[in-house]
């Protein structure tokens, strides 16, 4: 199944709901997509953590590990446990791309 939400163009999701086109992403689409999926509105301290996922992917082209990603924000190293229901959620209201199978294991 396809997500779309109305941003400025179409955001376009995998069948996974990951974003095909991360360049789309903004802090509004992410909003968005939080509360599509029942979340909220989302806070200071959970788009800090979403700057600093798509930072590190920008970086390294893979899923960095999130004690570290938590660590850039000045959060504790379970930080992403209390911010979001589960990692992989907060990879994809983030707009990064689908990580793959193996990758969606310890997400």
């Amino acid at each position: 199944m396809s997500m779309r939400l109305d941003a400025p163009g179409t955001a376009i999701f995998d069948p996974d709901g990951f974003l095909l086109d991360p360049a789309m992403w903004s802090e509004s689409l992410a909003d968005r997509i939080a509360q599509n999926d029942g979340l909220g509105e989302l806070s200071e301290l959970q788009l800090g953590l979403l700057h600093a996922l798509r930072r590190e992917f920008a970086r390294h082209g893979t899923v960095t590990a999130l004690s570290h990603v938590c660590h850039l924000t000045g959060q504790s190293a379970d930080c992403m446990q209390h911010l979001f229901p589960s990692p992989r959620e907060a990879w994809r209201v983030a707009g990064l791309p689908n990580p793959g199978e193996e990758a969606k294991a310890y997400l």
